[in-house]
Parts: structure tokens; C-alpha cells; sequence
């Protein structure tokens, strides 16, 4: 469970940051060009209040490493399309558990590349926006927290 938290908020910073990023790019279009249309996210980069230098600092780190995540994660896409032929055609154990093994191999070597880079992303933060950032953090993995305490009581539909 502490791995799917940590890949959550590993992902959550991501997008966050990507998002501050985008608008760096083209600050009229912000987060509705992505979908994101203010929200939460937009509320988080907001409260950090990253300086233009920040931002492409920033920018300028995520363009350098798309190169090392973006074969990760095509692998990891391949795999997942290689497990679909198991599941609608003919079941081969063996098979499966090699693509899983290959797919666990990947996953952690994708998780030390983006902690890396979440790191790296970090500490171009000021000590008050990190000390914001941490905060800010810590109170949506409450909010996720509660959120997974209430699906987990939620009663289980009723079998048909």
C-alpha cells in the first residue's frame, strides 16, 4: 500500500509541477489547455508562487529527462499490451509471470528515475515554498487518506 502512496504522490508532484511548467510555457493558456481547469492543482503550483526563473529552471530539467522516462515508459505500455492478449485470448501462466516480472523490473527503475527528478525539482524550490510544498502535500494525502477510508467503509454493491 505504501508503494501505491508513494507512486501517487510521486505522480501528484509531477503533474503539479508540470503544470506550473505549462503555464511557463503559455501563461494564457494555464491548465484549461490541459484539462486540469484550475482545481486543486492550479491551487497548489498558485501557493508556491514559482518565480519565472523557477519555472524555466524547471521547464529546462523536464525537457532534459523526458529522454530517460519516455523508453521507460513505451516498455511499460508494451508490457501492459502484451498482458491484454492473455486476458482475451488463451491463459499461459509462465508467459504472465515473465511479463510481470519485466513489468515490476521496469516499474522500479521508473520510480528511481522520477524520485530522482522530483528531487532534482525540489530543491530548485526555495526552503519557504518547500516548507509550503511539504505542507501542501501532507494535507492531500490526508484528503487521499480519508478519501480511501470512505471507498473502503462504502458498502459492496450487492451480487447479482
Amino acid at each position: 500500500m505504501k508503494s501505491v502512496h508513494f507512486r501517487f504522490m510521486a505522480a501528484a508532484f509531477a503533474l503539479i509541477l508540470g503544470v506550473a511548467l505549462s503555464q511557463a510555457q503559455d501563461p494564457a493558456m494555464g491548465m484549461h489547455r490541459h484539462g486540469y481547469g484550475g482545481g486543486e492543482m492550479g491551487f497548489f503550483v498558485h501557493q508556491l508562487n514559482l518565480t519565472d526563473a523557477q519555472k524555466t529552471q524547471m521547464k529546462e530539467t523536464m525537457t532534459r529527462e523526458h529522454a530517460t522516462l519516455k523508453p521507460l515508459m513505451q516498455q511499460l505500455h508494451q508490457s501492459h499490451q502484451q498482458l491484454g492478449q492473455y486476458v482475451t485470448g488463451t491463459y499461459d501462466e509462465a508467459k504472465v509471470r515473465a511479463i510481470a516480472t519485466q513489468q515490476a523490473q521496469l516499474e522500479a527503475e521508473l520510480t528511481v528515475q522520477q524520485t530522482r527528478i522530483h528531487n532534482e525539482l525540489f530543491q530548485m524550490l526555495t526552503p519557504d515554498q518547500q516548507t509550503k510544498a511539504k505542507e501542501l502535500m501532507a494535507q492531500h494525502e490526508a484528503r487521499m487518506a480519508e478519501h480511501m477510508q470512505h471507498m473502503h467503509d462504502a458498502p459492496a454493491a450487492p451480487e447479482q
